[in-house]
């Protein structure tokens, strides 16, 4: 389940500080502000966390740029990472309507 624990990794990377509430954490991805959260808000506000770890710039994390996985099985290119964002995006719109709303946003990835 590399995928998952790199997303997981990414996930807590790109956010700063904890959301106090569901609305608060629906806000940090919703950049034009409409109260649900696109495919491409997901995805940009997800890549945060590879951006700040892809520290030469080179869209793929290798092992001097991520920490140490018992389940690392080599680098990570941008491309995998997206396909991976875009696939537990999907998983998570629930009611298949191209957006996430608040509760959609909070639950796991199933």
């Amino acid at each position: 389940m590399r995928s998952a624990t790199l997303v997981l990794v990414l996930c807590a990377t790109a956010a700063t500080a904890q959301p106090a509430s569901v609305r608060a954490y629906l806000k940090l991805f919703d950049s034009n502000h409409d109260g649900r959260v696109s495919q491409a808000e997901y995805v940009d506000y997800m890549s945060r966390g590879f951006d700040a770890m892809d520290t030469n710039h080179d869209d793929v994390l290798d092992s001097s740029e991520t920490p140490p996985s018992p389940r690392r099985h080599g680098p990570l290119t941008r491309q995998t990472h997206l396909r991976n964002l875009i696939a537990t995006f999907k998983r998570q719109d629930l009611d298949h309507d191209g957006y996430l709303d608040a509760a959609e946003l909070a639950e796991p990835p199933h």
